[in-house]
């Protein structure tokens, strides 16, 4: 019976033997990855870092042309007031200036009074035809390409 213990006990070393040198080939495998877990680790850490650093720049990037944005914005605006106000001012200059050609029009188409003429002395006819005769057309020509610029601008 001794014997028999003796033979167990054997077989109990024998397989803690085997066991023992699998968890040692186990543990050489652990340390090689080890290393290589480690330099993936400090690869990972690296990249990171250059990322944080990549992240920092770029907010820094935002920031200033945020900034830029907003002072465009502002003089942008400023711009608008101007334009609407040199708009305005056009529009009321250009009503008045329609409003005066139309009195001006109106006058010259108005026939005079039959006194008026009677009562002014004759000047010299030959000038005063061809002066008068070109004036009509002439503003005619220049009223109409006012209210043609006048039309454009509407």
């Amino acid at each position: 019976m001794e014997w028999l213990l003796e033979i167990a006990l054997v077989v109990l070393l024998a397989a803690t033997l085997f066991h023992a040198l699998r968890l040692e080939r186990a543990l050489g495998v652990l340390k090689r990855d080890r290393a290589a877990l480690q330099d993936l680790v400090n690869g990972f850490n690296s990249s990171t870092q250059a990322a944080e650093q990549g992240i920092a720049r770029l907010r820094a990037a935002a920031d200033g042309a945020g900034r830029h944005i907003a002072r465009q914005t502002e003089t942008a605006q400023g711009l608008k007031d101007d334009l609407q106000f040199l708009a305005e001012r056009g529009e009321r200059l250009a009503d008045r200036l329609e409003q005066l050609v139309r009195a001006g029009r109106s006058l010259v188409q108005a026939p005079e009074p039959a006194g008026y003429e009677a009562a002014e002395p004759e000047a010299d006819p030959a000038p005063a035809t061809p002066a008068g005769a070109e004036l009509p057309r002439a503003r005619s020509q220049a009223e109409r390409d006012l209210l043609k610029a006048l039309r454009m601008a509407r």
